[in-house]
């Protein structure tokens, strides 16, 4: 068989990241359209991630959240993004590279992508950092149930994607 010089597997998974900039672009720019709304999930001992102490013992392998309705402060470049959630009522501001996410789901039009983590991505500890303070805009906290479905008057929550697949 010939070797692959061109890697177009990197090619493609660079291409598939750049629609998930794309979308998370538009979303800092505009907000959320209609009811779309996005799982990220994420590892998040990888290199650049940015995670207070208290999530990262919580989620020490691989985090999800979703990005619906309490969100801020949503900062997309064009190596990660940062954005300001809430996790048990205490706000948090994460710093997520591209190159740490497993995957992108948005639910409301069964839209999803698989990545493939670098392996920079997977090696190298998260960084710690201090919650922030949320804007006055923020609300409830995260429910503590996780089998529930996340409700609209909530924080974020860390959720598992098989709870969304047909079984």
């Amino acid at each position: 068989m010939a070797t692959d010089h061109i890697r177009y597997d990197v090619l493609a998974r660079d291409a598939l990241r750049g629609v998930l900039r794309r979308v998370l672009t538009d979303a800092a720019e505009h907000g959320l359209p209609g009811e779309h709304h996005f799982f990220i999930t994420f590892i998040s001992t990888a290199e650049d991630v940015k995670l207070s102490p208290r999530l990262l013992a919580q989620y020490p392998e691989e985090m999800t959240v979703i990005l619906q309705h309490q969100f801020w402060d949503l900062v997309v470049s064009e190596d990660r993004f940062e954005v300001g959630l809430s996790f048990g009522g205490i706000p948090e501001r994460l710093v997520v590279p591209f190159n740490s996410i497993k995957s992108f789901f948005d639910p409301s039009v069964q839209f999803g992508l698989q990545f493939e983590p670098s392996d920079a991505a997977a090696e190298t500890p998260a960084t710690k950092l201090p919650a922030v303070p949320a804007p006055s805009t923020a609300t409830a906290p995260a429910a503590e149930n996780q089998d529930e479905p996340p409700k609209a008057t909530e924080g974020a929550e860390v959720v598992r994607l098989d709870r969304f697949r047909k079984k």
